[in-house]
């Protein structure tokens, strides 16, 4: 069973928009002609073998914004470049804004999928709420991540090569001087074809446990993908990385003894066949990644807990894992804590390689999708 505060599902039950989507085949609407779009027989020419997760120029984005009345209009498809911003933009001037993460996968048959999209479109507005902004409907969400995919279909990749990395922004676009919310939003969508997250490639990452510096509070916004969450880690981050680390893990700002998440993605230790995640409680993302790979292990028979976890508990772990929408499932073969260094076995046979692959063939079509987790484009 499932034991603990399981807040982001609750959260998503008690959204007015969290009913599902009727229809698991949607058909974007695109208000631009329609030679905009790409030829299946086109392909963009890179290396697929060698994709890392760097910026890459496509082809299209998609942008609406909304006003006082707080609804987003219908938006339109611009070829891919800047955008106009007042010096005096919410965004700029109070870090009014936040972002998304999904992905678009080719099979091998040539057909585009999204994973659990409306997800994405839910948190976002659990965020929009929390930052006193206007939030997209998951409807239309969904039918912009679905158009900048179709729009620039000749970027992603070869099944088993990588995918098409979409970030959705919303922010606060509109000129304000006092600290209040923006008079305009713009919600925008833009794509990347991308490959591994981490510069070392499917290797295990060597994380350091950071305990000075504190990635969220309780109070704050660390519970949603607000663009004020991640700025104030690049120093961490940098620091660890200088001294050879993948990455910083960080622990609770109160006690200073709980871990919680990794800059990026979140975190998971495994102890004989229990499957255990620091509880969320508002200083942690609770990550769609995270969630599926929590109901996945359930499915395997495993015992899931979200709880208060211990820095020390690293030390007992069987195995260390993280999740996310960049990262994927990345194994974890040292940890670095109080100066002494945790190292974990890494085979074949890890239970976040059994995860991995079940949520990957779920996402192929390998593996039947008994939840509606996987939307094709049209």
């Amino acid at each position: 069973m499932i034991r603990g505060a399981a807040c982001f599902r609750k959260l998503f039950q008690s959204s007015a928009v969290s009913s599902k989507v009727a229809a698991r085949c949607y058909t974007a609407q695109a208000a631009v002609q329609p030679a905009i779009y790409s030829s299946d027989e086109e392909s963009a020419d890179i290396d697929w073998d060698n994709l890392g997760f760097q910026l890459m120029q496509t082809d299209y984005m998609y942008m609406t914004k909304c006003s006082d009345d707080g609804i987003f209009r219908k938006g339109q498809l611009n070829r891919y470049g800047n955008i106009n911003l007042s010096p005096s933009a919410g965004v700029l001037n109070y870090g009014q804004g936040l972002f998304e993460g999904t992905k678009a996968y080719r099979r091998d048959d040539g057909r585009v999928f999204l994973f659990r999209p409306e997800q994405n479109a839910i948190r976002m507005q659990i965020g929009a709420e929390r930052m006193c902004m206007p939030s997209p409907t998951t409807d239309q969400f969904v039918d912009a991540v679905k158009q900048t995919a179709l729009a620039n279909k000749r970027w992603i990749p070869p099944s088993g090569k990588g995918s098409l990395y979409i970030r959705p922004l919303l922010i606060g676009s509109g000129p304000i001087l006092g600290l209040a919310p923006a008079p305009e939003y713009t919600f925008l969508v833009y794509a990347c074809p991308v490959g591994n997250y981490f510069k070392q490639g499917t290797a295990p990452l060597n994380l350091y446990v950071e305990e000075d510096v504190h990635r969220a509070s309780r109070g704050g916004a660390g519970g949603v993908k607000s663009i004020t969450n991640y700025a104030p880690v690049l120093k961490a981050m940098k620091n660890a990385k200088a001294n050879g680390y993948s990455d910083v893990l960080y622990l609770d700002a109160v006690n200073k003894k709980y871990i919680e998440e990794v800059s990026s993605c979140n975190i998971f230790l495994v102890k004989g066949n229990v499957l255990s995640t620091p509880i969320a409680k508002g200083t942690i993302l609770e990550g769609i990644t995270r969630k599926s790979i929590m109901d996945i292990a359930h499915d395997l028979g495993y015992t899931v807990e979200e709880r208060l976890i211990e820095a020390d508990e690293l030390i007992s772990a069987d195995e260390v894992f993280c999740t996310g929408t960049a990262v994927g499932v990345a194994p974890v073969g040292s940890i670095t804590y109080k100066g002494q260094r945790i190292e974990y076995k890494i085979s074949s046979d890890l239970s976040c390689k059994q995860f991995y692959s079940r949520l990957v063939g779920i996402q192929r079509g390998v593996i039947k999708d008994e939840r509606d987790w996987i939307v094709e484009i049209e």
